[in-house]
């Protein structure tokens, strides 16, 4: 089973206007849509569409909280989020009018209470399962969170996978997460420079490694994925060709990609592959990638 948690999951409004946004003044919109997100909960959303069984975990509260879990499972999702008191699950504006302008909502708070039902959930998680952890940590919670849910399910045989940024990444290396998914961007700025070309991107995961990781997978937008597995061996793949619609989501596609490929053969060119193939057929599409989109791309890869 794989697990994914989601600490600040939220709805995005979409949001296309007729004509460039004007600030101060009324914009009337050309169309609307909504969408369920939260990094974690994409990940659950295309490891379900590939097949893979996934339980999404997390926090929601509020209306809008039982409206995104609802929908969540009228899609097929499984979930098992946690219901706290204060505030309201979050809305994220996303206005799209040539350039897109984006408004994240804050979230609930979750106190200490909360984390502990979480943990004990955590504690259900079995040897051979794989839990991802994704995105950033809301502010009403302290920033070794991370560390603390790895340290818990340390030596129980739990594969983990880490996709977040900055302190938070490198702050788990030393509980060998099964594998962190940094974008180059997120990568040379723990080095502290511009990463140019794939010798410099393979020095830094290869330092990353030192650290505890066991696979690195960077994401580089048009320019495909880069792997480095815990074997030793370093795997490249570029993307397919397509009109970039949508960014939102294919990092998350990509882990679920990665993940669903590794599971089913063990292999990682054949995992690298999927992942390509689910992050960019998300971004050649609206929102996340159903099943069909990402077979046809995973055929010419």
């Amino acid at each position: 089973m794989i697990y994914t948690v989601t600490l600040n999951p939220a709805i995005d409004y979409v949001v296309q206007l007729e004509s460039p946004l004007q600030p101060g003044g009324l914009n009337r919109s050309a169309g609307e849509d909504y969408q369920f997100g939260g990094k974690g909960v994409n990940v659950s959303n295309v490891l379900n569409t590939l097949g893979c069984d996934t339980v999404a975990l997390g926090f929601v509260a509020g209306f809008l909280g039982d409206g995104l879990e609802r929908g969540l499972r009228e899609m097929g999702l499984t979930t098992r989020f946690l219901h706290v008191a204060r505030g309201m699950t979050r809305i994220n504006v996303k206005i799209k009018a040539g350039e897109e302008t984006e408004v994240n909502g804050s979230g609930p708070v979750i106190t200490e209470g909360d984390m502990a039902r979480l943990y004990a959930q955590l504690d259900g998680v079995l040897p051979g399962d794989t839990l991802v952890l994704s995105g950033s940590i809301p502010k009403c919670l302290p920033d070794d969170t991370y560390e603390g849910i790895l340290a818990r399910l340390e030596g129980r045989g739990v594969q983990t996978v880490v996709d977040a940024a900055g302190e938070l990444l490198v702050n788990v290396l030393k509980y060998r997460p099964f594998l962190i998914k940094p974008n180059h961007h997120e990568l040379g700025e723990l080095f502290g420079r511009t990463l140019h070309g794939d010798e410099d991107i393979t020095a830094c995961a290869k330092a990353l490694q030192k650290q505890g990781a066991r696979n690195v997978l960077v994401s580089l937008a048009g320019d495909g994925a880069l792997l480095l597995d815990e074997n030793g061996g370093c795997h490249r793949m570029a993307c397919p060709q397509g009109t970039v619609r949508n960014s939102v989501g294919a990092g998350d596609a990509m882990v679920a990609g990665f993940l669903a490929g590794w599971l089913e053969t063990g292999d990682y060119d054949r995992a690298l592959c999927l992942g390509v193939a689910a992050g960019s057929a998300t971004a050649f599409s609206l929102g996340l990638a159903d099943r069909a989109a990402i077979m046809e791309l995973l055929e010419i890869l």
